[in-house]
């Protein structure tokens, strides 16, 4: 098999694809959830605590020189980043607490047994038919008779 052909096979099977698939939606999805936690729930979340701003936290370890800028170690920008995660986490558990409410209601709610067929109740005539013929009785025509002896 040369090496296009077995390429082509390997980029056209269903799993490559549903998971490219995947990463493309989750690439968009990750766009809706930053903004999401960025222009949604931040601002309020902002007021709350007093507007402080984790992301202009940060300490100088070598101060800047010319044009050589200064060393910094930016936590705040650590701490924002733990934060949106918190946020999104909750998010993602409330919304997954849910789905499996709404799944474990209807896992709940009472099956219909499913209605037989005409031809299904035809086919149960037949087969007590033919045990009759044959000497067998079905359940519903067992008689008890009482013991020899």
């Amino acid at each position: 098999m040369s090496l296009i052909k077995e390429f082509k096979a390997f980029a056209v099977k269903g799993n490559v694809v549903d998971m490219a698939v995947g990463i493309i939606i989750g690439a968009a999805f990750g766009k809706i959830v930053s903004s999401f936690v960025g222009d949604v729930i931040m601002p309020p979340l902002g007021l709350l605590i007093g507007g402080v701003d984790f992301t202009n936290l940060a300490v100088v370890l070598k101060p800047a020189e010319g044009d050589v800028p200064a060393v910094v170690l930016a936590y705040g920008k650590f701490i924002q980043t733990v934060v949106d995660f918190l946020i999104v986490a909750f998010a993602i558990f409330i919304g997954v607490k849910m789905i499996n409410r709404l799944k474990h209601e209807e896992a709940k709610a009472p099956s219909v047994p499913p209605v037989p067929s005409k031809e299904e109740l035809l086919l149960g005539e037949i087969r007590d038919l033919l045990k009759e013929q044959n000497g067998q009785a079905t359940p519903a025509t067992v008689v008890e008779r009482p013991p020899i002896g």
